[in-house]
């Protein structure tokens, strides 16, 4: 729906060709294989999104890095990640509701749980505080529909986080994530 309303093109962060892999490594227990396969992923539909954003098409992603480093880092990943300075930079939108409803919406999805999606679950608080480490818009959807979520989002200023929202750079808060460094000597974006 947003990417409609925005006139942009849906990029998914798990590509098509990585599914079969994605539901092999799911099947496993090891968080450290599963945190690179999503961030090879996420690399690789990085560089789609720039071929996307140069040519001037607006682009929308279901999530991005921040999902990946906060969910796989409370779930114990231990790797430590180097992200180049010129990954996109998106304009990322945080969907809360109140608990209730959370369960419900989850209870309703037509989608089979997954050891990691009932994991994740038990590390909810976890995540939420390191997402506090990632400038966002946090946005209130508790007793809203889909079509009032992306009114709220449509109405509001897509050329950067809030000013309340924590600017800090990834990996500024040492107990949340590892050191993130964003200007690794020798990195080189295409």
């Amino acid at each position: 729906m947003l990417a409609a309303a925005r006139q942009a093109v849906l990029v998914p962060t798990v590509p098509a060709f990585y599914q079969p892999l994605r539901r092999e490594v799911d099947r496993r227990t090891n968080v450290e294989a599963r945190m690179c396969l999503y961030l090879s992923a996420l690399f690789t539909a990085a560089e789609e999104i720039q071929r996307h954003l140069r040519s001037g098409v607006p682009v929308v992603v279901e999530s991005y890095f921040a999902r990946c480093l906060t969910s796989h880092r409370a779930l114990g990943a231990r790797l430590g990640v180097t992200l180049p300075t010129c990954l996109p930079t998106p304009v990322t939108y945080y969907l809360v509701c109140a608990d209730d409803e959370r369960q419900r919406r989850l209870a309703a999805r037509d989608k089979p749980i997954s050891r990691w999606d009932a994991l994740t679950e038990t590390v909810t608080d976890q995540v939420a505080d390191a997402y506090a480490s990632f400038p966002m818009r946090r946005i209130e959807t508790t007793g809203l529909t889909p079509e009032q979520v992306l009114r709220v989002i449509t109405a509001t200023d897509t050329q950067g986080a809030p000013s309340h929202a924590d600017a800090e750079l990834v990996g500024a808060h040492p107990h949340l994530l590892p050191s993130v460094p964003r200007d690794p000597a020798g990195t080189c974006c295409s």
